[in-house]
Formats: C-alpha cells, structure tokens, sequence
C-alpha cells in the first residue's frame, strides 16, 4: 500500500493564492488562479425579502423583559469561617422565579433557531440563492438577523431593512434594562 500523494491540484505551498499542479513526484510549475464564487443573481423587485419568522426573531427577545423585570430573588446570607464572614448563600438564588426565567430563556433561544430555519427555507422558496446559513442563530439571533440582511442587500438592494433596525433597538434595549436590573441586584446584595 502506497502513501504517495496522487497527482492534482493542491493550495500553492509556495504561499501564493491558486493551485498547483503536483505530479505525484514533484511540484510542477503549473499554475491555477483562485476559484471564485459566483455572484447571486437578484432576485424581482416584486419578491418580498421580509418574512414573518424574521419579524418574531425580532421582536421575541421583548418576551423575556416583563419575566426579568417580575423576577425578584431573595438573597440568604450565612456566616462562613472563624471570623464569620458575612456571604451570601449561593443556594438562595434557585428558586422558582430563576428556574421559571432560565427555562423561558431556554425556549426562545430554541424557538429563535426554529425560526430561522423557517426564514431561511422561505428566503429559499422566494428565490434568493445561497442565503444566510439558519445554523448561524446557535450563536445568536442577532447574529443570524445581520447575516441575513448582508446577504439580502446582495441579491435586493435598496429594499428596507426594518426587522434589522427593530432587532437592533430590542437588543439595546434588552442591554439597558439588563445591565439596569443587574446593578440593582447588586446593590441588594451589598451589606
């Protein structure tokens, strides 16, 4: 059994762009350019680009604000070591209200990659050739809505972009009130 590389194209080791030609013994000085990816063809002014599941990817994370905002722990403090140093129980924060928010979170996380598959199925149906990979939406919806609308701008330029700048205001809006309510936890924490 041989573990000589066959011949064929392989990436230039020489470090330029392109492929070379190896001959199964040596490097040829045979040279091919880069391959380039073809440009997605536009799809009609008629076709619309906004799909309903991007429209709930925008606007779903609003879902979470009334829970956080209702969500009040309340903090155990236990002395700890010869000194008896004052701490709060870390156990004390595991209470229904939490488990409640962690496991709402959870869903529209999920329900956010359900989405985007959807949009992107549709973005397919409605022509729009290679959109945005849905699987994007693991990282985050945000995430998936701006890659959307990269590839859209592509294949429909000009078109409006409104669940992008909806999605965009929900996220700092969500950020304002997080970092808002977390300082307020804080503070309840300190002695």
């Amino acid at each position: 059994m041989s573990s000589a590389t066959p011949p064929g194209w392989y990436p230039d080791p020489s470090g330029s762009h392109g492929t070379r030609w190896w001959d199964g013994a040596q490097w040829t000085q045979h040279l091919a350019p880069p391959t380039s990816q073809t440009p997605r063809p536009p799809i009609p002014d008629t076709t619309r680009t906004d799909t309903v599941f991007v429209w709930l990817m925008a606007l779903l994370p609003l879902v979470t604000t009334p829970l956080l905002l209702a969500y009040q722990p309340h903090f155990r403090y236990e002395f700890i070591g010869p000194s008896h140093v004052r701490t709060v129980d870390p156990t004390s924060i595991y209470t229904a209200g939490y488990l409640a928010v962690q496991g709402v979170g959870l869903l529209l996380y999920a329900a956010n990659v359900l989405l985007a598959f959807f949009d992107h199925r549709a973005l397919t149906r409605r022509g729009v050739v290679r959109p945005f990979p849905w699987p994007w939406a693991f990282l985050s919806s945000i995430v998936y809505v701006i890659g959307r609308y990269v590839v859209v701008r592509k294949v429909a330029p000009g078109r409006a972009m409104w669940p992008l700048w909806v999605s965009l205001a929900v996220v700092v809006i969500g950020a304002v009130i997080g970092i808002t309510r977390s300082v307020t936890l804080f503070h309840q924490m300190l002695p």
